[in-house]
């Protein structure tokens, strides 16, 4: 599976952006699929998953501004974020594993395949 990440751009405070992360490769509806971020300077940090059974799960921080959706006939993870914050700056990544019906995983490392990341900067 390769993965493409993009959709980032710079927003004030309060503004919406939608990320969208494309996949290559058969099968793709068995996949779990994560979007994680790195702000400079810190570690990568997990936003929200969604696995094959559609579960999901959100970090605190982003609960209720953020969405994760999944279209598999388009082999496309979308991740809308609204009211965003000068907090949420960082390069969003996506990442995919094969299904193993485990429950979400919230790990980096338990992550196969990775996008190139995408830049989200939020002024304030």
């Amino acid at each position: 599976v390769q993965l493409q990440a993009s959709g980032g751009g710079l927003v004030q405070a309060e503004g919406s952006l939608r990320l969208t992360c494309a996949a290559s490769g058969r099968t793709f509806s068995n996949y779990d699929v994560g979007w994680f971020r790195q702000a400079p300077g810190k570690e990568r940090e997990f936003v929200v998953a969604i696995d094959a059974s559609v579960g999901i799960e959100y970090e605190d921080s982003v609960k209720g501004r953020f969405t994760i959706s999944r279209d598999n006939a388009k082999k496309t993870v979308y991740l809308e974020m609204t009211s965003l914050k000068p907090e949420d700056t960082a390069v969003y990544y996506c990442a995919a594993v094969w299904s193993i019906d485990y429950g979400i995983r919230r790990r980096a490392a338990e992550y196969e395949y990775w996008g190139q990341g995408t830049e989200v900067t939020v002024s304030s």
